[in-house]
């Protein structure tokens, strides 16, 4: 629970919201690692580090949440940071880490996901 809280609200405050508030300032001069436009980056990046964190953070759809993430985050450390030194590659790489092990230990007893889809099944 802790960590899973931690590490999505960290990414949403550090990162997910501003970049939701300040999209169209942003916008044009976002980095485009895959070649999709700076505008549909920016709105890849605001979806992994603002709502699939929320949903992390709630616990809802907490393994599926954690995809987008763990994606981002790679293209960062690779593809945005390949050229920079070490420091700037690991935080994304760090940041990586805990939602990478939601995918593989779920989101625990205290989630939405234990709660919802159960009931779902009956």
């Amino acid at each position: 629970l802790v960590g899973r809280v931690a590490a999505a609200g960290l990414l949403i405050y550090s990162h997910g919201w501003d970049k939701l508030v300040h999209f169209s300032e942003t916008a044009t001069t976002f980095p485009d690692p895959l070649g999709l436009g700076a505008p549909t980056s920016l709105a890849l990046a605001v979806f992994a580090e603002a709502i699939c964190a929320a949903a992390v953070l709630v616990g809802l759809a907490t393994r599926l949440a954690c995809v987008p993430i763990v994606f981002l985050m790679l293209v960062a450390a690779l593809r945005v940071h390949s050229l920079d030194p070490w420091p700037q590659k690991e935080f994304a790489l760090i940041y990586a880490v805990p939602f990478l092990m939601l995918i593989f230990t779920g989101p625990g007893r205290f989630s939405l996901d234990t709660i919802v889809w159960p009931k779902l099944k009956t």
